[in-house]
């Protein structure tokens, strides 16, 4: 059995779907209720409580931590440490492997690719927490107490059954509606973009081999180019003119100032300013998969989705 930890979000509804066409009996722990598949089964579960993750993670070969927390650096700061000692002590208990999904947070703004070795040089007060967290889960793994890999992904878009993705909500979206899109920091710096559905099956690879444990691992993800390249193939794919708003910082201050989520994008404004190029071919290589190219990616999600929300 597989369980959950933190369902409900586009990467753990991706995992979700992979586990369920594998017939894998699965566990989705959440505070609230989830519609579930015949293999699944939904616990109520507050990743605050020891007891409640210990119980939800109760007879699990895998756990994997797909949580969301309120994007609010305060909220971050008191909860995550919180989280993450609950889940290792359920790992601990049940002695089940266990996968974080973790962001690129703690790594900085880095000169050049980011790898699986990249330093931990965070320059935001949530990248701080991802740096606290992520380094007690592998002091836990190289103490022999557990058996955990931490799988990281960039920025990611195709979420949308959340909607909770700036690519989607600002370009896919927009365009949809026959809208500018909007493009957070310099469209002329290089970024890199996980697709939902890829970081799903990578997720379900990583539970499925043993092999794989102890380590950090970049989720496949194509190649970064710049945001003008992002704009002018979602505009060709939806058949649109290629127009947007930049937001600059002092546009998502003034944002931010009715919306708590965007307020809490200000301090990471640093990963659309300059490159962001994620580097996945370490995973790549080890599983032979390729991610999906962006075009790939745009066309699936307008064809199945988007294509009948246009007005």
């Amino acid at each position: 059995m597989h369980t959950i930890l933190g369902a409900g979000g586009p990467i753990s509804n991706a995992l979700a779907k992979e586990l369920e066409k594998s017939g894998i009996k699965t566990n989705l722990a959440s505070r609230r209720e989830i519609k579930t598949r015949p293999t699944e089964t939904w616990i109520k579960t507050d990743l605050l409580n020891e007891t409640e993750v210990v119980r939800a993670a109760k007879g699990s070969d895998v756990i994997y931590l797909t949580a969301g927390l309120l994007y609010d650096k305060t909220v971050w700061k008191e909860q995550w440490p919180k989280v993450m000692d609950n889940v290792i002590t359920a790992s601990e208990a049940t002695r089940a492997r266990l996968i974080f999904f973790d962001n690129v947070y703690m790594y900085g703004k880095v000169d050049g690719p980011m790898t699986e070795s990249t330093p931990y040089n965070p320059c935001s007060e949530k990248g701080e927490v991802r740096t606290k967290i992520a380094t007690r889960l592998m002091e836990k793994v190289k103490a022999g107490d557990i058996h955990a890999s931490i799988a990281r992904g960039a920025d990611f878009y195709g979420a949308t059954d959340t909607m909770n993705s700036f690519f989607d909500m600002m370009v896919l979206d927009k365009y949809t509606n026959k809208q500018k899109a909007m493009w957070l920091g310099n469209p002329e710096t290089l970024h890199s973009f996980t697709y939902v559905p890829d970081a799903g099956k990578a997720m379900y690879l990583l539970g499925q081999n043993p092999g794989s444990d102890n380590q950090i691992w970049h989720l496949p993800t194509a190649r970064s180019i710049t945001g003008y390249d992002f704009i002018n193939l979602a505009a060709g794919l939806f058949e649109v003119k290629p127009s947007f708003i930049k937001v600059n910082k002092l546009m998502l201050r003034a944002l931010g100032l009715v919306n708590k989520a965007i307020e809490g994008t200000v301090e990471m404004y640093h990963q659309y300013q300059y490159n962001y190029q994620f580097d996945s071919s370490k995973f790549e290589n080890y599983f032979s998969v390729k991610p999906s190219s962006y075009k790939e990616g745009i066309s699936h999600l307008y064809s199945s989705y988007y294509k009948a929300k246009r007005v």
